[in-house]
């Protein structure tokens, strides 16, 4: 799978799919696809990471607490 550096705007080739699945792993393994040599693996932070699209990747995968309902507090 692929994925996008926010940063650079480089493609990333996840190693790992496992690591990016996983909403309590904050890194995940990749390849840097820049230039014509196959790049060793690096550690890339998941919230500087988005689909090649430019969407960000699903709350599942990043939020251990994407369940928890937010509610606004209002004072009247």
């Amino acid at each position: 799978m692929f994925l996008k550096d926010r940063k650079t705007g480089h493609l990333i080739e996840v190693v790992n799919i496992n690591a990016l699945f996983n909403l309590y792993e904050h890194d995940i393994m990749g390849r840097d696809q820049v230039g014509e040599e196959l790049q060793e693996p690096e550690h890339y932070e998941k919230a500087d990471l988005v689909f090649l699209s430019g969407e960000e990747l699903p709350q599942c995968w990043v939020n251990p607490d994407y369940r928890k309902v937010r509610i606004p507090n209002y004072s009247y």
